[in-house]
């Protein structure tokens, strides 16, 4: 193709790009200089951060650093290759096996990232001719590889237990030589509210189904020890795959599937990102492990008392009756009001992100409010007065738990 052409490459972007911020849609990057933590700097000013996952404040613990700087020592940095070639080191089975002890099931591997967990072991359990049937506010990652998978797709409204019993009575009877899929999460990562974990494994027990549970905003978050919500509901040995990440409330980085053996020795043979993907460095391998081991200790446990103080300390400053995570949305409706809502608390030193379409569903745009075990009380003061003050023209009430219809647009069953 003519690269002067009108139909150049650079036209078709830069058409695109004007597209995309003319719906108050486009989206830039900005850099901490720093470490992750409470107060960052950013273009030279400190700010208060509300917008970070790193739930228990462990992505600058010195414990996480001596592990790591100890892993290099012994390992180097860079693995050399994929795990099947010759890319699996120590540290990696060390950390499989301590993932599989946190999360007390017979066997783990981790992933390079949730995405490639996602992407590597639905396609790889499902197949055309199968069902899969999931949460309309599912995370990209699970929308993408159920869409990679090839199975049929049948989506239920966020947690509406009569549309997903509907789904798998609908796939027993049209499809009975199928495999059935439910996928759900733990706790949403936009809406911050949970799952109907219990009322979901009796229905998939009900239907002959399997269940996939994403747990990343749950994990060290919720449950004894942090182990996550189907834990904490005392349903973990009912749910075939769980996934799991180790870069929010853990502060490193990966992500990883738990479950039985078998599942993990078929993961290997069959999940192309982990199977294709070079191995991380060791020394992250060893900070995730050092984490784990910090989320199922004591120090854990106050940490993870100090978060829920915290969460119960702002939901009343910004009228939420019960939160039932470290995230808590503000709904401001309009793009482009919720892009000057966050701008104006920058201004007054505040890191909370607009949180846009087509992450949620057009016209529910909300400031995404996250809580750590690091935020002081007088920082969550601030900010509930920043948020009220700079709300009060966008909104007739005060800020509220954001309840989407939310994205992807998915095929309902009919």
């Amino acid at each position: 193709m003519n690269p002067h052409s009108d139909c150049s490459l650079d036209k078709f972007l830069l058409s695109g790009l004007e597209e995309i911020d003319s719906r108050g849609l486009m989206r830039r990057l900005s850099a901490l200089d720093g470490p992750q933590q409470t107060r960052v700097i950013q273009n030279g000013r400190e700010l208060l951060n509300f917008s970070s996952n790193d739930y228990l404040g462990l992505a600058t613990h010195p414990a996480l650093k001596t592990a790591a700087m100890a892993e290099w020592e012994r390992s180097g940095f860079g693995s050399g290759a994929s795990r099947l070639i010759c890319g699996t080191l120590a540290a990696h089975e060390e950390l499989d096996n301590a993932i599989a002890e946190f999360k007390q099931t017979p066997a783990a591997l981790s992933f390079s990232s949730g995405y490639a967990a996602a992407m590597g072991t639905i396609p790889a359990i499902c197949g055309t001719g199968d069902v899969i049937i999931l949460d309309k506010l599912s995370h990209a990652c699970l929308v993408d590889a159920s869409r990679l998978s090839g199975a049929l797709l049948r989506v239920f409204p966020h947690n509406d237990l009569c549309k997903l019993e509907s789904h798998l009575k609908w796939a027993a009877a049209k499809h009975p030589a199928a495999k059935i899929l439910v996928i759900a999460e733990s706790v949403y990562s936009m809406d911050g509210d949970r799952a109907p974990l219990r009322e979901m494994v009796e229905l998939k027990e009900r239907y002959g189904a399997w269940f996939f549970l994403d747990e990343a905003h749950a994990v060290g978050v919720i449950g004894r020890q942090g182990r996550g919500l189907a834990d904490e509901e005392g349903i973990a040995d009912h749910i075939e795959i769980q996934m799991g990440t180790l870069g929010k409330a853990l502060g490193s980085h990966g992500a990883y599937i738990a479950g039985g053996s078998a599942l993990r020795r078929f993961l290997i043979n069959r999940a192309r990102s982990f199977i294709f993907s070079t191995s991380p460095p060791a020394p992250v391998a060893a900070a995730s492990r050092k984490a784990i081991e910090i989320a199922a200790s004591p120090e854990g446990d106050s940490l993870r008392a100090k978060l829920w103080e915290n969460i119960q300390r702002l939901q009343p400053l910004l009228s939420i009756k019960a939160a039932a995570s470290a995230i808590l949305p503000v709904l401001i409706g309009n793009e482009s009001a919720a892009v000057e809502t966050s701008a104006r608390l920058l201004e007054l030193g505040f890191l909370v992100p607009a949180i846009r379409f087509p992450t949620v569903a057009k016209g529910s745009a909300r400031l995404r409010v996250t809580l750590t075990a690091s935020h002081a009380r007088s920082d969550i003061e601030s900010l509930a007065r920043a948020l009220h003050g700079s709300t009060a023209t966008k909104q007739d009430s005060p800020p509220h738990l954001a309840r989407s219809t939310g994205e992807p647009s998915l095929p309902t069953a009919g």
